[in-house]
């Protein structure tokens, strides 16, 4: 008796048909676009950090905020739920995370 992998179609190769080389793209720019997101979080944190008590920390605040706010929501649509690593690999302060979502 032989053993199949689930969703195995006996010798046809996923990657020369639409759908894989479809999914293969898509994980492609999905990841694109979460670094993307990472890279503007990172930049905006050490605006936050740079303007220290000046005056325009407000400002810096809230775009830090939008910044990681945008960043969770392309977690999620990447399927990553939970965000306690993002929040310690980026260092991301209180300050910033009371802010998610308010306008």
């Amino acid at each position: 008796m032989a053993l199949r992998l689930p969703g195995g179609q006996g010798g046809i190769d996923p990657m020369r048909t639409g759908i894989g080389v479809l999914d293969y793209e898509i994980a492609g720019e999905m990841a694109s676009s979460l670094g993307r997101a990472g890279e503007r979080v990172a930049a905006m944190l050490a605006a936050l950090s740079r303007e220290g008590q000046g005056p325009g920390r407000a400002a810096a605040l809230r775009a830090a905020a939008d910044a990681v706010y945008a960043y969770f929501i392309q977690r999620e649509l990447c399927g990553l739920r939970r965000h306690d690593d993002a929040i310690r690999e980026y260092g991301i302060p209180r300050e910033v995370l009371v802010r998610l979502g308010a306008r």
